[in-house]
């Protein structure tokens, strides 16, 4: 973006002050962006040097001078800072947060500052693989001339926007993954662009809502407070922008209050004439009724990721892509390419006829409990780890369609453990290590199988995150298979 110095200054002389540097980038890049805006910064981290070396040595390799204050926070730093960057995961009522004059996020920052069109998107699950494929029909059609610009993803699916804000420019389209934390934190931000009456600093022309289960209850103890952060999402919204959301009960909540317009998509047509989609029965493709009332396929029947759940995921993706413009045809068969992402039922090996498949971003139960539904094959399914308050009973439920189980250790598994011997289904483990657990899913499989890593459970423990979960998994697998 031009303009003057000022423009591409705008931080000039302020002391900004970023709360968790973190190894994943939100972040760093704030780091980046303040330094590289004319901002005077301090890092502070309760991780040491030490666990933060990676990050701290790209900020080094960029040129970016900071002050650390690491393995602990200091209340005057807080006191003194013009600005403070905030972590997601770290608290609002935090007694640091407190003290500051001034909280932002990398993604308010991000939206203060973006010239693009934006399409959000947020749910418990789904939302990475619906966000990914949004932005992949986006650069596709921009491939094929049917859209001037490029296409950019962000947000919680480890990529911050400020990464990429200082190249955009109004032809482009940015699809923000966001979680009920970042959510939250955006709660009552209002632009400071000049427009007629206020306007919130979220206001994605297409607002897309995945599904909604139990989730971090852990932080938030009931669904309404989880839920209330997330449906920030259409808070901003009017009638230039439309709502996607599925046609349950949360969906229809989303629906009740947003002022943009509706889309609603599920397992069944929309009730009378409304518009939305729906996944057909009898063809298994995914059909959307537009406003004239005409029925056009929008999703193709095979994916080339499995289960009925990634159809709806794609489903509420093409919805979006409707609205936004582009020819159904088109979108059906740039769909039908999606290859989906790592970590989302990931295919990734084969070895003595046995397909591995990395799913650790399944973390609640409920989502475990749909990779066992995905499959026409038997599979043998590594699952557990840390509880977050969750219910574990659908998973277990589930159980009895697997060919074996193996647990990893933890405190969900705990849980699930006494719902299994309840209903005298048997499994393998706890397990304490990666390898353990691989090698007693190899004992379990054969020729013909699936093994496929679906934890229902968060990664705190054994592992940094469900990333490097992820990562262990595919690396033990293809060592030992």
């Amino acid at each position: 973006m031009e303009g003057s110095a000022e423009t591409r200054q705008p931080f000039r002389g302020m002391k900004a002050l970023v709360m968790g540097l973190g190894l994943h980038g939100g972040g760093l890049e704030s780091a980046r962006y303040l330094a590289d805006h004319g901002a005077e910064l301090t890092v502070t981290d309760l991780r040491d040097e030490t666990a933060l070396s990676p990050s701290i040595e790209k900020l080094k390799a960029a040129g970016i001078t900071a002050r650390y204050v690491l393995g602990r926070h200091d209340i005057k730093d807080f006191e003194q800072a013009d600005l403070v960057i905030k972590n997601p995961g770290v608290r609002p009522n935090s007694p640091y947060l407190q003290a500051a004059r001034r909280i932002e996020t990398d993604i308010s920052l991000f939206l203060a500052a973006s010239p693009a069109r934006l399409i959000a998107v947020t749910g418990s699950k789904g939302k990475s693989s619906t966000s990914s494929a949004i932005h992949w029909v986006l650069d596709k059609a921009r491939a094929k001339g049917l859209l001037s610009g490029k296409a950019y993803l962000g947000g919680n699916i480890t990529l911050s926007p400020l990464t990429f804000l200082d190249g955009l420019r109004a032809e482009d389209d940015v699809v923000l993954e966001l979680s009920s934390w970042q959510l939250g934190d955006l709660r009552g931000k209002m632009s400071s662009v000049p427009n007629p009456g206020n306007r919130a600093l979220l206001k994605p022309r297409a607002a897309v809502i995945t599904s909604i289960m139990p989730d971090h209850l852990d932080w938030y103890g009931a669904m309404e407070a989880y839920v209330a952060d997330k449906r920030v999402i259409c808070q901003g919204q009017d009638g230039r922008d439309v709502t996607v959301a599925p046609d349950d009960s949360w969906g229809q909540s989303f629906l009740g209050e947003t002022k943009g317009r509706h889309l609603v998509y599920g397992m069944k047509p929309p009730d009378g004439d409304r518009a939305g989609g729906w996944v057909d029965d009898a063809s298994g493709c995914g059909l959307a009724r537009l406003g004239s009332g005409d029925i056009v396929e929008v999703v193709p029947a095979q994916l080339l990721t499995p289960g009925v759940h990634q159809k709806k995921n794609l489903l509420a993706a093409a919805l979006s892509l409707l609205d936004l413009g582009l020819p159904a045809d088109f979108i059906r068969e740039s769909l039908g390419t999606f290859p989906g992402i790592e970590h989302r039922l990931e295919f990734f090996h084969e070895a003595r006829g046995i397909r591995f498949y990395n799913d650790t971003a399944a973390t609640i139960p409920e989502a475990a409990a749909a990779a066992l539904e995905a499959f026409d094959r038997p599979v043998v399914l590594i699952t557990g780890g840390t509880d977050k308050n969750l219910d574990f009973s659908c998973l277990a439920k589930a159980a009895v369609k697997a060919k074996a189980l193996v647990l990893l250790a933890g405190t969900g598994s705990e849980k699930l453990r006494s719902l299994l011997d309840q209903a005298g289904i048997p499994y393998r483990g706890p397990f304490g290590t990666v390898d353990e657990a691989v090698k007693s899913a190899l004992e379990a499989a054969e020729a013909g199988d699936v093994v496929a890593l679906s934890p229902g459970c968060a990664s705190f423990g054994m592992f940094l995150n469900e990333f490097d979960r992820g990562r262990r998994w595919k690396e033990a697998a293809l060592r030992l298979a």
